[in-house]
Order: structure tokens, then C-alpha cells, then sequence
């Protein structure tokens, strides 16, 4: 009977994908090719709305499929977000919450499912997930490449198994520091920087963001040739390419933050056969553990109770399709002691932070940054803005409340607003249930600094992690997802 039920659901699923497919071949399996790019904010790219930075191919598939305006990470730290996005869970749910921390190997990555489906499964570029066999031996091949990550991205595409569908796991280092001085893209002026609101603009921190620009032009450029040799192969038209970023990028006040700096990330899709309401911009919530639970289904595989995420595949049939009301995020050790959470409306934001004491100036290699050091010596001149000076208030707010629509950059503290009182407790609420559902904890003693928080450098001290957010509570075993 479990047998029959499961035939009717993939039966049904190859049916959808049938009416998704505009004249496709329905035997046909998609391939996919997930396309990661290393510290990249949202609004670093051509298509969101940046008026320097040269992304013409990203721009390209997003004319020609679908631009995502409400994509979000569960964590903006690069291991903890790339295991969320790998197993469909959110990082104290993976076993490895914290920076640097190896998926355990009881945990699922999705491309091990579609391996064992028939699909060729190949990585290439940076990696970052540990080396745990299970997890490792989701592939059928597996490359490095440097300094970019891009290097080895055609070599694996034209050497895959032919004879099967295909899925492959694209990341490159770009724009994570430090930057490439061989990179051979062309050069931005500091005349083109667009300075944020919460940096000092001056030539330094203009100087830091113009490399910080080339390497997403490098990233660029190699999605471009990824595209174009799928066309030679003649698939490019049944193959799913999802653009996206682990973190926000590494400058103060974005990358680990919790803010949209840090967690919204691009996400562009194509797929000529499969999508529908091209080049319409979608604006549904989408978390980043979404994408798992999405693939397996196009692939016509039942996602297992494991994947927390839920699929978005309706938003690629209809621009104005919603699957969410919520979308969650944690920001734990990375270098420094931290224990943040945070739920999402399509409007509203909500943080909690268990360590309101403590600064929270971004990871150690921003703190060593010539834009971090622009910010301290405003700071020590007194000519910092409230919004530049953030990265070192303490102590913090425990409670954070913001109105996206109104305050995109999230600079405004409602949470003492009696007129947003009922948001506030109706956020509260969700934020409980869902650390509640998903067993995320507050450990008593929790991973210390790594870092001195002025200068960046190795504090000298003894170190080691302590209790991970979730240990407690078995959390790896947990597969509730909590509120949607």
C-alpha cells in the first residue's frame, strides 16, 4: 500500500512537471547545476538593482527566468550555510552550527538522493563541508580549484557521464577575502563604488569594495561559460541553474549579521523548458533550505522527513505563488562568541540576541579590513553616523524590530514602539515555537571568542568549542521544521 501511495505522489509529480515542461520531452529528467558564490550580498548584482557591478550573465538568466526578491539563508557564515543548503536543514538542526564544524555523517545531503536516483553528482571549487565519507560520497567526482574556485567548473561539465542526468555543485572562493591581485578582470574606479550607509566613504574603503567588485565579475564570467557550454552540449534547455551566495559579503555589518546585509542572498533560476512566468521577478519568502525539498521533487523523488524546507516549485510555475509566511536565521560562532536568532515576514524582522553584552562587529577577516579600520577611525574621531557606528555598540539591544518595507537597511529599532506591540509579541511567539519545535538551545557555555574583537588577530588564548546551539536537545535528530 506505502509502495502504491508513493508510485501515485511520483506519478503525480512527473504529471506537474509535464504541464511545467512547454514542450519538453516529459522522459526526461532535468539536470541542475547549483551555482554558489562565496560572501555576496544581494544587492551586489546587476539584476538587483546595483548600477556598477558587471554581471551581465547572472542579469541574462534572470531576464530569462526568474529573479527571486525574498531569498534568505538560514546563516551568514559559509560552512554552517552551505550544510543548511545541502541537507534541507537549519544549521543547530545539521550538527554543524558553528564555523569550521564537518557535517556529521548522519546527515542527508540532497545530491545523495539523486545519486541514488540515476543522476551523475560532481562538485568542483570550494567545498567547506568537512570530509565525512557519507557526506563526501554524494559525488561521483569531486574537484578543487583556485584561486577563483571557477577553474575546474568546465572540466567537470564536459566530462560528466553523458548517459545520465546530471547535478553538479558549483562554488568558487569569489568574493571572499583576501582579494586576487592576478585576477584579470577589468578594474572598477573608486569613482564607480557605491559606498553603504553603514561604512565610512573614503578612498580606502572604496579601494576595499573595487576588489570586492572584480571578483564578482570573475564569478560572473564563469557562470557565462558554464551557460554557453551547456548549450554546446545541447541541454541547456532541460537544466535547472540556481545562482545564489552563502553569506552576505565580508564587510562590517554584513557578512554573519542577521540583518538583510547578511542573509538575503541573490537567487536567480533558469530553466527554458520547465519555467514559467519567465523573467517575471518572484517575491514569495524562499529560505535556503527550500532548495533540497524543491530539487528532489522536479526530479520526481520524494523528499525524505529529514528536509525541513518546503518546495518553492509553485513559485516557479506562478510569479505570485507564496509557500511561506516565515523564514528563520541564526547567527552562532564564527570567530567570535555570538548567539543570535531571527524570524522574517515579507514586512517585518525579529531578532533575539542571547549576547547583548558583546559587540558584534562581523567576522575576524572584516575586522582586519581597510574598511573596518575607515570605521574605527571615525569612531576614535567621533565622526561616525548611528548607523556606522553600529559595529561597535555595546552593550546590544536584546530585542530587535524592524519594518523592512519602510527601513530596508534595517537602521530603525521598533521594538519599543507601543504602536508595534502587537507585531512584536506576534514575532515573539513564532520565534519560540520555532526554537521549541526545531530543540534549538542557548548553552550555558557556549564557544568563546577566537579573535580579539579590535583588531582581528588570534586572542593567544586557549581555545576550543564548547557546547554547540541544539547539542543538548539532540537537534541533528529533529526533523520539525516549526512555523512556515
Amino acid at each position: 500500500m506505502k509502495e502504491t501511495r508513493y508510485l501515485l505522489r511520483v506519478l503525480c509529480l512527473i504529471t506537474a512537471m509535464v504541464g511545467l515542461a512547454s514542450g519538453a520531452d516529459s522522459s526526461l529528467r532535468p539536470n541542475f547545476v547549483l551555482i554558489i558564490a562565496d560572501d555576496v550580498s544581494v544587492n551586489d548584482i546587476g539584476c538587483y538593482g546595483h548600477p556598477t557591478i558587471r554581471t551581465p550573465h547572472i542579469d541574462q538568466l534572470a531576464r530569462e527566468g526568474a529573479r527571486f526578491e525574498r531569498a534568505f539563508l538560514t546563516a551568514s557564515s559559509c560552512s554552517p550555510s552551505r550544510c543548511s543548503i545541502i541537507t534541507g536543514r537549519y544549521p543547530h538542526n545539521t550538527g554543524a552550527p558553528e564555523l569550521h564544524m564537518p557535517l556529521p555523517e548522519n546527515q542527508i545531503p540532497f545530491p545523495a538522493v539523486l545519486k541514488q536516483q540515476g543522476y551523475y553528482t560532481a562538485q568542483a571549487g570550494k567545498w567547506h563541508l568537512g570530509e565525512n565519507e557519507n557526506v563526501t560520497g554524494a559525488f561521483d567526482r569531486r574537484e578543487g580549484g583556485g584561486p577563483g574556485g571557477e577553474e575546474n567548473w568546465l572540466e567537470v561539465l564536459r566530462q560528466r557521464d553523458k548517459t545520465k542526468p546530471f547535478f553538479l555543485w558549483l562554488a568558487s572562493f569569489d568574493a571572499h577575502r583576501g582579494w586576487d591581485d592576478k585576477n584579470t578582470m577589468k578594474s572598477y574606479s573608486l569613482e564607480e563604488i557605491q559606498v553603504p550607509i553603514y561604512l565610512v566613504d573614503d578612498r580606502q574603503t572604496r579601494a576595499d569594495l573595487a576588489a570586492y567588485y572584480r571578483e564578482i565579475t570573475r564569478f560572473d564570467y564563469a557562470i557565462g561559460e558554464v551557460v554557453n557550454e551547456l548549450k554546446q552540449q545541447g541541454v541547456y534547455e532541460n537544466t535547472v541553474i540556481l545562482v545564489m551566495a552563502d553569506n552576505g559579503r565580508p564587510f562590517p555589518r554584513c557578512k554573519t549579521r542577521v540583518y538583510d546585509s547578511g542573509m538575503q542572498t541573490p537567487l536567480v533560476i533558469s530553466w527554458p523548458d520547465g519555467l514559467q512566468d519567465k523573467g517575471k521577478p518572484r517575491g514569495g519568502l524562499v529560505s535556503s533550505i527550500d532548495l533540497a525539498p524543491t530539487l528532489l521533487e522536479l526530479a520526481g523523488i520524494e523528499p525524505s522527513d529529514s528536509f525541513q524546507g518546503v518546495s518553492i516549485a509553485p513559485l516557479l510555475k506562478d510569479g505570485q505563488a507564496r509557500v511561506r509566511k516565515y523564514v528563520f536565521s541564526e547567527h552562532n560562532w564564527h570567530d567570535y562568541e555570538a548567539h543570535e536568532r531571527q524570524v522574517r515576514t515579507e514586512r517585518y524582522m525579529y531578532i533575539r540576541n542571547a549576547r547583548p553584552q558583546l559587540m558584534n562587529q562581523g567576522p575576524a577577516d572584516s575586522v582586519r579590513s581597510p574598511s573596518h579600520v575607515a570605521l574605527q577611525l571615525g569612531r576614535d574621531t567621533g565622526n561616525l553616523t548611528r548607523a556606522q557606528g553600529d559595529v561597535f555598540l555595546a552593550p546590544r539591544p536584546d530585542e530587535e524590530l524592524f519594518d523592512c518595507q519602510n527601513d530596508p537597511e534595517q537602521l530603525v529599532n521598533l521594538a519599543a514602539d507601543p504602536a508595534m506591540a502587537a507585531i512584536l509579541n506576534r514575532l515573539r511567539h513564532t520565534l519560540d515555537q520555532w526554537q521549541k519545535e526545531t530543540c534549538d538551545t542557548i548553552p550555558l557555555q557556549i564557544t568563546p571568542d577566537q579573535f580579539d574583537r579590535e583588531t582581528g588577530k588570534n586572542n593567544g588564548k586557549e581555545w576550543q568549542r564548547e557546547t554547540t546551539p541544539g547539542s543538548e536537545r539532540q537537534a541533528a535528530e529533529c526533523n520539525q521544521s516549526g512555523p512556515i
